[in-house]
């Protein structure tokens, strides 16, 4: 039987790495749209839910319209905790300290970390919650709903909860009973949620296409913005007809966990029900994916991958603002490819120094943090060093080439760096990944251990992997020595 699994799995993996590779190959890159940036907003479910919370918030700028929340939570719910984010977050357990998150939110703003809360005020929110929703309770949604009485008026504001809908998306055609919880996690209960979030964030609407669509589906090389860090290689965009000689509207669509194209298939992507909005009332929508190396597919919103999994430099967030600059952008920009082998080095507790390949034909180059651009004028060189970061904190960074024209080529992958706690030593501790998580120094997830603060892999859950984790700050571990 044991041997049994151990091929099962092998083919799995190896069927897996197939369609990987066949999905890289059909990819085309991300289509430039001249969308228009006033018209940007975003939704999601559970996870995904979370996910457009972190990205409305942080990226304010960029999604102006606003955002639909299908059983998620407060932003920063779980304060980088899979404890909270799996008790509070999602059974209510505990309180939710939405006091808390309001005032980190406020200081993260000031501090430049997430976009600036003032733009929350003009955007509109959309919240559901199912009756029968026995995943994140609806005590969960109540609290969300209080966290952003704090920034959004009470009249942009919207909340569905009085449906018997179980943990899923809901539509009115499509999908299993009303009230479960069960893949794909998308229930007909005779409502039509996408038109819903997408009427109240872009205002009346026409009529929805229930025919065939004549807009077209891509699947689109998401490795342009992100690699690893629990991202698929591929994400898809539906494209309206008239998307493509109009400016048009850009709606964010976020799956939940279990929900990406491997788990589900194309049934998140095209049986939701925004689609058939967005083919009469000229909004572009991007689907990103995850991969199955996420935790349980799900996008991270309480650290899995990065300490600043909530800010804007955090790699899922600044790929998904990466995509949305993508199609609100013009497309005349220069025919220079990306710029590879993009590393970060010489790590201080305020700097770093980023590095990359020359491009041929280049003259210079832009090098962007979290999605802003850092430098002044074009970098000569081959390498720029980033200042004014905060001690302890990991950013992001992509880079892209510039031709004799100062005309910008295409966008680099984006590559890490944690800047150091700006003292000197440190105190060590070297013990088993067992004893870290019993002395609060990590945690574990799904059988693999991760330092508190970093996020960083330390491997297997057990008494027999030894790692030594370095404290640089408050709660804040790295693996190395002192």
């Amino acid at each position: 039987m044991q041997a049994m699994r151990r091929n099962w799995k092998g083919l799995a993996a190896a069927a897996a790495m197939t369609v990987a590779a066949h999905a890289a190959m059909a990819a085309v890159p991300l289509p430039a749209l001249n969308a228009n940036p006033a018209e940007v907003s975003v939704s999601g479910l559970s996870a995904g839910g979370f996910m457009a919370v972190q990205l409305h918030v942080a990226y304010s700028a960029t999604f102006k319209r606003g955002a639909g929340i299908v059983a998620g939570g407060p932003y920063y719910c779980a304060e980088g905790s899979v404890l909270n984010a799996t008790g509070r977050c999602m059974t209510h357990s505990t309180s939710i300290p939405v006091s808390t998150l309001v005032s980190t939110t406020n200081s993260w703003a000031a501090s430049g970390a997430i976009d600036p809360v003032s733009n929350l005020t003009g955007s509109k929110v959309y919240l559901f919650s199912g009756t029968a929703d026995n995943t994140v309770k609806q005590a969960v949604m109540d609290d969300l709903k209080t966290y952003y009485q704090s920034f959004v008026p009470t009249a942009n504001t919207v909340y569905k909860n009085n449906l018997g809908a179980g943990h899923a998306m809901v539509t009115d055609d499509y999908g299993g009973a009303c009230s479960t919880t069960a893949s794909p996690y998308i229930n007909n209960c005779g409502f039509d949620l996408a038109g819903e979030i997408l009427t109240h964030l872009y205002g009346p609407l026409n009529p929805r296409n229930n025919g065939t669509l004549g807009g077209t589906f891509t699947e689109f090389n998401q490795s342009e913005f992100i690699t690893g860090h629990g991202a698929a290689a591929t994400g898809w965009i539906y494209v309206p007809q008239a998307c493509t000689t109009v400016s048009c509207r850009v709606h964010l669509v976020l799956h939940g966990c279990k929900q990406n194209y491997t788990d589900v298939g194309d049934q998140y992507v095209k049986k939701t029900g925004y689609n058939r909005w967005a083919d009469t009332n000229n909004i572009v929508l991007v689907y990103p994916q995850t991969s199955t190396a996420a935790t349980n597919s799900c996008w991270d919103w309480w650290g899995y991958d990065n300490a600043n999994y909530a800010k804007k430099s955090g790699p899922q967030m600044a790929a998904m603002k990466a995509m949305v600059d993508r199609v609100t952008s013009s497309g005349g920009g220069s025919s220079l490819p990306a710029p590879t082998g993009v590393g970060t080095s010489g790590a201080t507790a305020s700097s770093m120094v980023i590095g990359w390949a020359g491009v041929s034909g280049a003259t210079g180059y832009n090098v962007y943090r979290g999605g802003s651009k850092v430098n002044a004028a074009p970098v000569a060189g081959t390498n720029y060093t980033d200042t004014g970061l905060a001690a302890s904190t990991t950013y992001s960074w992509t880079v892209a080439a510039l031709d004799a024209s100062n005309a910008q080529g295409a966008m680099s992958t984006a590559a890490t760096g944690t800047t150091t706690s700006g003292g000197t030593g440190g105190t060590c501790y070297t013990a088993s990944n067992y004893a870290h998580t019993l002395a609060g120094r990590a945690y574990a997830l799904w059988g693999l251990t991760y330092a508190y603060g970093s996020a960083q892999a330390m491997g297997l859950w057990n008494i027999y992997v030894t790692t030594t984790l370095k404290q640089t700050g408050p709660n804040y571990y790295v693996i190395g020595t002192c």
